[in-house]
């Protein structure tokens, strides 16, 4: 088990990685004032911009769908990473060698370090095998993918590339470029034989198989010639990056796109993916070399981003709430398995489950070329759902036409009825598969399916002992895994904007997370209840609970004058539901943004604040002092009096002052 990456690393990352630049590599930023930036939210479809950036403090929010954090709650957001996987992939942004707690590593069996230099030699691998690719020696390779209707600039989106078919070729490119043999060795990109050490792939086209970082960390080979007496495809063996069972090929170019539109498509082929994406349909990937599991349901799930009860739910528009997971398979025998197994990883998702099958039995790839990407888009479109797919595929195994064979099919289908994991949604399947066994005696299939339920006998139950964490963005980075079943925090409400009291007190402590630095003393004396709003109080106690004034301007002090720690540090005091508060706050756009006068404004709004504060301070003397008889009390009526005196004359004061 790798271990936790250790706390100051992490905030190292936080001020490091340029939350504008991260950012600003999936949403077009422009600025929106001093120190602040805004853009099209790429959490959910809006056309007037609600999405800010402040990079001073490191934090974006949108006021639109409310979604925010720092930079790393972005990155796990918008590329469906974990907490570690994003630190780490900030890491290599920056350049930054990480540390872990108890002597963990970044990945079981990986050295600190080494990852980042077997990221090196894949960049490196791939640009070589895309020169490569324009090479005389490539002539099959280029044919090849001709006659599958992809000319050179679907290869360059795809960064397909060609392995020239001499034995050290990359080898000796690579050891040109500083890698030793142990790097050349651990990163899968040669094998070892009796004679030393050579190039793994050889004479083939190749694919990069990339995280959904965008990082390469393998990649899957075609053969091309016939005295190579390998396999038809030879992918990149397990490695310290390289894990068959937790990479999707496409993913880095189809994340968006799965985040966007709420769908996936598993294909089975690279070509099939590259159909897919220059037909339309851009939320294609495959898996490689191996059958889909629940490490890729993982993937899928964190873009997707379903969760929720409402998954599962096909609308008449054809859309489906919670998403869509569509797998496309042959109608072979071979599918009807890969089916089965897909409809086992099923209970992973609360998205509803598809089957794309081409009647005829092409491939995406095939079909694309026979009859155009109209027909590609088609396919995804005129799915089947899984439940029904897998049902019939069982019934076609059996001659429906005898009374034995249909009591047989309903022995085999009852199991997959009962494991269908939307309880709603087993009588209306139970009711179908009676008539598609040609039954009139409904009961008896209801008594076939509660019995398979009962005895165990569901086909696609859940694993028990399966890890149901789903990472999601953690505002403060003390939580960085929850589980997925947990319900969402609760947010804090906050008082209506239009409040003239909670709109002063609100922008207090905008300034305050904004630019400590600039505020007056006045503020580290404000009572406990100096706030009226409770969401806004909240926050206040977070900023006392902090070190107060004191340790943000040490803070924006120690980063070079950017507040990214101090909000941090605010954060980290908060309670959940008001973590979310304190970012919006730390992130907003203020009225006033000019340098010459930025001091003066927030001295202003905090003095405005104390102001109303002693402005309620004496109401309240007043009302006590009516309350009073000064016969029967006058020490404490003359010291109620005094006491009036003196908080009018500091209003009167701070007044003057400001």
């Amino acid at each position: 088990m790798a271990g936790r990456i250790r706390r100051e690393d992490v905030e190292a990352v936080r001020e490091r990685a340029r939350i504008e630049e991260i950012v600003g590599a999936h949403v077009s930023l422009r600025p929106a004032g001093v120190g602040s930036m805004k853009g099209l939210c790429p959490f959910h479809d809006e056309r007037s911009p609600s999405f800010h950036v402040r990079p001073q403090v490191g934090r974006y929010h949108c006021f639109g769908c409310g979604e925010g954090g720092d930079v790393i709650a972005f990155v796990q957001k918008v590329d469906g990473l974990g907490f570690q996987e994003a630190v780490e992939y900030l890491a290599g942004r920056v350049g930054l060698q990480l540390r872990y707690e108890e002597g963990g590593a970044p990945r079981p069996g990986e050295e600190p370090g080494k990852r980042r230099r077997l990221l090196d030699a894949h960049r490196v691998a791939e640009e070589f095998y895309r020169e490569q690719l324009t090479s005389p020696g490539a002539a099959a390779g280029r044919a090849f993918l001709a006659e599958r209707g992809f000319d050179r600039s679907a290869a360059d989106q795809f960064g397909v590339g060609f392995a020239p078919q001499g034995w050290d070729s990359l080898m000796r490119h690579l050891r040109g470029r500083g890698f030793t043999e142990a790097e050349l060795t651990a990163s899968g990109l040669v094998s070892q034989g009796n004679r030393g050490i050579y190039d793994r792939f050889r004479g083939r086209l190749v694919w990069p198989i990339r995280e959904v970082t965008g990082d390469t960390v393998g990649f899957g080979a075609r053969k091309l010639f016939d005295e190579d007496q390998g396999p038809k495809y030879l992918n990149t063996p397990e490695t310290p990056l390289y894990k068959k069972s937790q990479v999707l090929y496409g993913i880095d170019l189809a994340k968006r796109e799965i985040a966007k539109e709420k769908r996936v498509v598993v294909v089975e082929g690279y070509t099939d993916v590259m159909a897919m994406h220059l037909s339309g349909v851009g939320g294609a990937v495959a898996t490689c070399g191996t059958a889909f599991g629940s490490d890729h349901a993982r993937i899928v799930r964190r873009l997707v981003g379903d969760s929720g009860s409402a998954g599962g739910v096909q609308l008449a528009s054809g859309t489906s709430l919670g998403g869509e997971i569509i797998f496309t398979f042959d109608g072979d025998a071979a599918g009807r398995k890969a089916a089965l197994r897909a409809f086992g990883e099923d209970q992973a998702f609360s998205a509803q489950t598809f089957v794309a099958v081409e009647a005829s039995g092409m491939d995406p790839c095939e079909l694309r070329q026979a009859k155009g990407p109209d027909a590609v888009r088609a396919l995804v479109a005129h799915r089947t759902p899984l439940y029904e797919f897998v049902i019939r595929s069982t019934l076609a195994s059996f001659d429906l036409g005898t009374a034995e064979g249909r009591v047989a099919a309903l022995r085999a289908a009852a199991p997959v009825v009962a494991g269908i994991r939307d309880a709603a949604l087993r009588p209306e399947y139970t009711r179908l598969l009676a008539g598609w066994l040609g039954m009139d005696d409904q009961g008896a299939v209801r008594q076939a399916v509660h019995g398979a339920s009962r005895t165990g006998q569901v086909r696609g139950a859940p694993d028990r002992g399966r890890d149901t964490r789903a990472a999601r963005p953690d505002h403060g980075g003390a939580r960085e895994e929850v589980e997925s079943s947990a319900p969402p925090v609760a947010r804090m409400p906050v008082p209506d904007r239009r409040d003239p009291v909670a709109q002063v007190e609100r922008t207090a402590l905008e300034v305050v997370l904004q630019h400590p630095e600039l505020v007056p003393e006045e503020f580290d004396e404000l009572a406990a209840d100096a706030f009226a709003a409770p969401a806004y109080r909240a926050v206040h106690e977070a900023v006392r609970a902090a070190g107060g004034l004191g340790a943000g301007r040490a803070a924006v002090q120690g980063a070079g004058g950017t507040a990214t720690g101090w909000v941090g540090q605010v954060i980290e005091q908060a309670a959940a539901p008001v973590q979310p508060l304190v970012t919006e706050l730390a992130v907003a756009p203020l009225p006033e943004d000019r340098p010459d006068v930025l001091g003066d404004y927030v001295r202003g709004v905090v003095l405005r604040l104390v102001e109303i504060g002693f402005t309620r301070h004496i109401a309240e003397l007043r009302g006590r002092l009516q309350r009073m008889d000064a016969t029967a009390d006058p020490a404490g009526y003359q010291a109620a009096f005094a006491e009036l005196v003196a908080v009018e004359g500091r209003r009167r004061t701070l007044r003057e002052s400001a």
